[in-house]
């Protein structure tokens, strides 16, 4: 993989995207916790299948929108219909957790989801997969780049706080290409790693 080793690199106004072991490291080093369910942000919450099967419990939370990033049969099957009797928003991505899969073409909607969500009034998402460590949390990452305008690293740090996460080398090498692009279009930056 281009850039997974060495020392990074420098972007506009000298943004610093780790590699892929360093973004690993800091993962490693996060004092988080993971319960079924955990608020990483306002209004979001990550998880895994135990909780986005258990309806009664995302009522009590006021959840208003699900992102499953494990949809399908062969991964969360859950999907619109599950959910007829509630009054969730469903939008499902069919990933597989393997550093192989291409994630990034789901970035934008997702996050766009996610956003639609949090600008709702009284709206909260609850994003999951199987476990909630590493599709889940890929998207929920690329969600805080792409529109509470952070860095990879800040959005790692963010999420950390509230969940251990854990995002495979594939997914982490496709945020660093978005965290690139991103501070690439940005332009120079005061006071930010």
């Amino acid at each position: 993989m281009p850039g997974s080793a060495g020392c990074g690199q420098r972007g506009p106004g000298g943004h610093h995207t780790p590699t892929v072991p360093e973004l690993q490291r800091l993962l490693w080093v996060r004092g988080g916790v993971s319960g079924h369910v955990d608020q990483v942000w306002p209004k979001v919450y990550l998880g895994d299948a135990w909780a986005a099967k258990d309806k009664r419990a995302l009522q009590s939370l006021g959840i208003t929108h699900i992102l499953n990033a494990a949809h399908g049969k062969h991964n969360v099957c859950t999907g619109p219909s599950y959910y007829s009797d509630t009054k969730v928003t469903y939008h499902g991505v069919e990933a597989f957790d393997s550093p192989a899969f291409d994630m990034s073409p789901f970035f934008y909607s997702a996050a766009q989801f996610i956003k639609a969500a949090v600008s709702t009034p009284g709206g909260k998402v609850f994003v999951h997969c199987a476990m909630g460590l590493s599709r889940s949390a890929t998207l929920v990452l690329a969600f805080l780049m792409l529109h509470e305008d952070m860095s990879l690293v800040e959005a790692i740090k963010a999420v950390s706080e509230h969940r251990n996460v854990s995002p495979n080398s594939g997914f982490l090498s496709q945020l660093r290409e978005l965290d690139m692009r991103l501070a690439s279009e940005r332009g120079p930056r005061t006071g930010r790693f």
